[in-house]
């Protein structure tokens, strides 16, 4: 590992001198054509390391073998859902790698081509992304499981020459197949739609072979016949500014907004982000239980650990109900990983199905080293529970929360556990991450004093690794991100840094809630809420009112072994509220519902909640973890008469 260094001194050097600072980043990256200019100036925006040339695939995979690590794990998959386990060690991957480019070059498929990966969490999913950047091809993954219509407008956004998908993806208790969806999408695509897929037959899919209805239009090819007829591709070197992949955001409307990612930056950013943030190097194993179909999957299982020569885990599974809520700990001891990346939404399932985290102690867990989260606020209530409670038997094990999103592509603030661990604050994403200059400013654009809530923008230029714009739509690019505040990149979400620097982020700007004059972050009311002993988790929204504006209806997750009396609990909850942000955050009710619906990457859906709470009429969105809750939710929500709550 490297030698650490103190975070302040990182950090203000890469502000200062942004170049240099990331030229010396750069040196960990092996270059065809090494960088002579950092930053190109001459844009609004940053683009990094132009005039270099270099191949993703080769850094994540070759670069070892020809250090004389082919033996060496690279790839753990784990599928809860079947039972199958394999490791690949990295000349095993760069081979499965390199035949699967070959195939795809031998239907035609260029560097700059678009390809959609339609897959679920199984090893073909890691293999075909890596295969794309093998050939300078451009990935565009879609969370396996979406709709037709959703993957039809990817379909006409994107323009791919090849889609990859399977026989289909396991849930518990469900089996989805993908290749009628897939037929279904091209036709609603119509003449954008691409005329090749390549299906992976699963072995263990029941009741499907993964032959779709036969279409003249369509050729439909075997994925075992394709690479069997292969030879296998080298590496094809790319300009450092060209894209990688572009990753469409989850729960978009209309057309679909796709952030698109470089080679150069991306490969560079993650590196570093390795070893400085997570403190992962090679050999050790680190396992991000997210999906290939998300940001966190993207840079956490694919890239990142194989830029960094580390060994990562694949898991197709629950954190409940593969079987059990020791799922998690299962994979953790028998793996041996060393760093956990998962959201606060798993945990909080967990705890609800595990108060006590009997289950971890069934399992040997003296191999972690850090548990980090992400995608929601890690509330105080949780943190102190995995860190007080579940992990109580590990030693120097700290539970990391940190903030990012599908835009920069790697974390916006950490605790940068490589650097140097800092004290930890509950509630707090902790420290600005170098090269992100981070400020809080009021809707006019001034800054804020410390504790005092406001709008979170990043300075310009965005650090490497970050979207360099929006697919084919700079100027809805600049309009999204960097028309609201001049010379600032807008993140959307809000919060306040505390008098030690520490950022605390409080959701989204649009969760503000408005009563009587006064913004109270939905954020911070969740905290008090969520820190009640029978809240397993909980979500809080904002209802119109004629007197104060907007009234907070508290929704809440009941732990498994609680048992209270619903009027007892609203008094409690709304006394928390009181006591812990102030006498003018009442909470109007507390509402106990079975589940929350939730996105598939653990995103609570506020906004669904928020219109059927409001009698408006809402579309079930084509990213839901299960439309089941909201059915469930809809007996159970009534719009409210308005009423002058005190």
């Amino acid at each position: 590992m490297n030698a650490r260094n103190e975070y302040r001194p990182v950090y203000q050097t890469s502000l200062v001198d942004p170049a240099e600072f990331w030229t010396r980043a750069a040196s960990a990256v092996d270059w065809d054509l090494p960088p002579e200019q950092a930053l190109d100036t001459d844009r609004r925006t940053s683009r990094w390391f132009p005039g270099a040339r270099l191949n993703t695939c080769y850094n994540a995979l070759d670069r070892h073998i020809a250090a004389g690590r082919a033996e060496q794990a690279a790839l753990i998959y784990d599928s809860a859902m079947t039972g199958a386990k394999r490791v690949f060690s990295y000349g095993e991957l760069r081979d499965e790698v390199a035949l699967f480019a070959g195939a795809m070059r031998d239907l035609g498929v260029t560097a700059g081509d678009r390809v959609v990966i339609y897959l679920p969490m199984i090893p073909e999913a890691v293999i075909a992304m890596l295969a794309c950047a093998r050939i300078g091809a451009v990935h565009s993954v879609v969370f396996g499981g979406f709709a037709a219509p959703e993957l039809a407008a990817r379909f006409d956004d994107a323009e791919p020459v090849l889609i990859v998908t399977a026989s289909g993806g396991l849930e518990p208790n469900r089996a989805i197949a993908y290749p009628p969806i897939v037929a279904e999408a091209l036709e609603l695509a119509g003449t954008t739609a691409p005329r090749t897929v390549l299906v992976k037959r699963r072995a263990d899919f029941p009741g499907h072979d993964g032959n779709p209805t036969a279409d003249g239009a369509v050729r439909w090819r075997d994925w075992d016949a394709a690479v069997r007829d292969a030879e296998p591709a080298e590496p094809v070197s790319v300009a450092a500014t060209d894209p990688l992949y572009v990753l469409y955001t989850s729960g978009t409307t209309g057309k679909p907004k796709g952030v698109v990612r470089d080679n150069g930056g991306h490969a560079v950013a993650l590196t570093w982000s390795m070893r400085n943030i997570y403190d992962v190097g090679p050999g050790q194993v680190i396992w991000a239980a997210s999906d290939v179909g998300w940001v966190v999957g993207h840079s956490y299982i694919v890239y990142a650990p194989l830029l960094a020569g580390a060994t990562t885990l694949l898991y197709e599974g629950k954190p409940v109900g593969t079987p059990d809520a020791g799922a998690f700990w299962r994979v953790v001891a028998e793996h041996r990983v060393h760093t956990l990346f998962t959201a606060p939404t798993a945990l909080r399932a967990i705890r609800r199905a595990d108060p006590a985290a009997a289950f971890a102690r069934e399992y040997d867990l003296s191999s972690l080293r850090s548990l980090f989260c992400a995608g929601e606020r890690l509330d105080p209530a949780t943190y102190r529970w995995a860190a007080d409670t579940l992990l109580k038997d590990c030693e120097d094990c700290p539970v990391v929360d940190h903030w990012w999103q599908t835009e920069t592509g790697w974390p916006i603030c950490a605790n940068p556990l490589g650097l140097q661990q800092l004290p930890i604050k509950p509630g707090s994403a902790s420290v600005p991450v170098p090269g992100y200059r981070l400020r809080v400013l009021d809707s006019s654009g001034n800054p804020v004093a410390a504790g005092a809530e406001g709008n979170i923008v990043i300075g310009l230029p965005l650090p490497p690794g970050a979207l360099i714009s929006l697919w084919r739509d700079e100027e809805r690019y600049r309009r999204s991100y960097l028309s609201a505040y001049p010379g600032h990149f807008l993140t959307g979400d809000s919060g306040y840094f505390d008098e030690d620097g520490y950022l605390f982020v409080l959701g989204r700007s649009d969760d503000v809630i408005n009563m009587a004059g006064h913004r109270l972050s939905a954020g911070s009311i969740e905290a008090a809420v969520a820190g009640h002993e029978a809240v397993a988790e909980c979500a809080v929204i904002g209802l119109p009112d004629e007197l104060k504006g907007q009234r907070p209806i508290a929704y809440v997750v009941l732990k498994a072994d609680a048992v209270v009396d619903p009027e007892s609990l609203r008094d409690e909850l709304s006394e928390r509220v009181r006591k812990q942000i102030g006498p003018v955050a009442g909470l109007y009710d507390a509402v106990v519902v079975p589940a929350l619906p939730k996105t598939r990457s653990g995103k609570i859906l506020r906004k669904t909640l928020r219109l059927m709470s409001a009698g408006e009429s809402y579309e079930i969105p084509s990213t839901i973890e299960d439309p089941t809750v909201l059915d469930e939710l809809a007996r159970i929500v009534r719009p409210p008469q308005n009423s002058n709550f005190s």
